[in-house]
């Protein structure tokens, strides 16, 4: 039987995502987190905000400080995605990005408020996030399994067919994101966004 996760949107609307059965059949050791947020706004930036990304950023090179990037590829969070990406011949991106901020000294990219969140909370945690403009989310949304016939447009605007195997969230209008092509151009968050749905792949 399919799964079912449940974000609570607002008291009149739920956001109800789906597993079928060939995703639990695939990743049986998988999960998907789900947020949802209302009434939410997306300045470019927010001195509270900033305060905390430099926080994390100087969290993350104490942490890495002395072990590197040894250190952060022995990570079983990392470990998990690089066996995943692996089988797709790709490299796990969050481990790269962790590496230039803790290692070399980089700062977590900043484009708005919640795209800055999530790529910290990304780095922090090294779970795989997409984030999405939730008035542009048509239900149901369903994680899947690619057959390798499923296409969108990634958010370089850029046609893309899945991978056969890869997992993905779509809805009714079709694929929001996978794992190894990222989040579509259809539902991005923007300046604009007041309600925003984000989404975790858990590997397992």
């Amino acid at each position: 039987m399919a799964g079912v996760w449940h974000a609570r949107q607002q008291i009149e609307r739920w956001v109800v995502l789906t597993a079928t059965d060939a995703w639990r059949k695939a990743f049986p050791g998988a999960s998907i987190g789900v947020l949802a947020m209302r009434g939410v706004s997306n300045p470019r930036s927010h001195p509270d905000l900033d305060a905390r990304m430099t926080d994390v950023e100087a969290d993350l090179r104490r942490r890495f400080s002395d072990g590197g990037r040894p250190a952060i590829r022995a990570l079983e969070t990392v470990q998990a995605y690089t066996a995943y990406y692996r089988k797709f011949k790709k490299t796990y991106h969050v481990q790269l990005q962790l590496e230039s901020v803790a290692v070399k000294g980089r700062s977590v990219p900043r484009p708005s408020a919640l795209v800055s969140a999530m790529f910290a909370a990304e780095l922090q945690n090294q779970l795989l996030t997409a984030g999405h403009d939730l008035a542009s989310v048509r239900d149901p949304v369903v994680v899947d399994v690619a057959t390798g016939e499923e296409t969108y447009t990634m958010l370089n605007g850029k046609a893309q067919t899945l991978t056969a195997g890869d997992m993905f969230i779509a809805d009714a209008a079709g694929v929001m994101s996978s794992i190894i092509y990222g989040p579509d151009d259809r539902t991005p968050i923007s300046r604009d966004t007041r309600d925003v749905l984000f989404t975790i792949y858990g590997v397992g």
